[in-house]
């Protein structure tokens, strides 16, 4: 197990294996303190040094694990390993990221915050899921785009806020080099621009808030070029033109809309829809690891009025 491993299996070490640490601690501590205090002043050297140098090493471990993992995890900060390309270029996959938990305690959200949560069941593979099949067991990491009260559409992979066009400086399209999808190249020009880019919305379909993924050829099709999940798939083709032709619906009231800054290569709010409020863990602060990579994770807070840039006029004039 190298450091960087080593340091990820710390963070994530579950509280009921501190607990079973802290009490075997303990008990050392209650069994050695009578041993201890109890040894007259001219005896205590030799054994007793090293029983009660041993017994202050425990100590101040007990402290620590106390202090860190029952108060500072929870609360305030947390570290947390990107594991997907999702997020690609703002964050590599492998980069340890710094996790504010404490400042959505306070304030809300923001559009353009880097956000840890834990994802809807429909997001989740059988891999993402506790033995049950129906626990969440993992955490994604996503950049906030869609606000409660937002209408949110995409055409042709340009975002619009309440039907103007969004800023984002982040936002690439890549090409993986391995398959294990480690790594990736940035793509431009030419290369850019021949990568299908769907459209989106939020629907109101059959009575059921959806996302939908479309192209003027189909709605929610598994076999076209975005991605979307089993529970939104829609098979009959006679119900694509009708799913198409449905009005965006606004963001409900404490949900919201994330994706990634990877848009061909990453599985997202598009795909999966809404993240309720009580899922967000916090907001990532930096990169931490590798040494390589330390830089704070930028923001990019447009308010009210998301700004175009050069590609969106182009993309308006056409």
């Amino acid at each position: 197990m190298d450091t960087q491993q080593l340091v990820d299996h710390l963070a994530r070490t579950p509280l009921s294996q501190i607990l079973l640490f802290t009490l075997v601690l303990s008990t050392y501590r209650i069994a050695t303190f009578k041993y201890i205090s109890a040894m007259p002043v001219h005896k205590r050297v030799g054994i007793w040094k090293h029983v009660k140098g041993v017994g202050e090493l425990f100590d101040a471990l007990i402290y620590a694990a106390i202090f860190i993992f029952m108060v500072i995890r929870p609360y305030f900060f947390q570290t947390f390993q990107i594991p997907s390309g999702s997020l690609v270029p703002t964050c590599m996959v492998g980069d340890y990221i710094g996790l504010n938990k404490s400042i959505y305690r306070y304030t809300e959200p923001k559009r353009g915050d880097i956000v840890v949560f834990r994802p809807p069941f429909e997001a989740c593979g059988p891999k993402d899921l506790e033995e049950d099949g129906k626990t969440v067991k993992v955490d994604f990491v996503k950049r906030l785009i869609g606000l409660p009260g937002d209408t949110i559409e995409i055409h042709q992979g340009h975002v619009f806020v309440n039907h103007k066009p969004l800023w984002e400086p982040y936002r690439q399209y890549t090409q993986s080099l391995n398959s294990e999808h480690t790594s990736f190249r940035v793509l431009e020009g030419a290369e850019r621009e021949a990568v299908p880019k769907a459209n989106w919305k939020l629907v109101r379909y059959k009575g059921d808030l959806i996302p939908l993924n479309y192209t003027e050829f189909d709605s929610n099709h598994m076999g076209s070029s975005y991605d979307v999940a089993p529970k939104y798939q829609i098979e009959d083709p006679a119900e694509w033109a009708k799913a198409r032709a449905l009005p965006a619906e606004k963001i409900p009231d404490g949900y919201f809309l994330f994706m990634g800054d990877n848009r061909n290569g990453s599985f997202d709010g598009r795909a999966w829809g809404l993240v309720h409020r009580s899922a967000i863990i916090g907001r990532a602060e930096f990169i931490w690891l590798p040494l390589n990579r330390i830089s704070k994770v930028s923001y990019v807070d447009n308010g009210e009025k998301p700004a175009p840039n050069a590609e969106i006029d182009e993309f308006l004039k056409k």
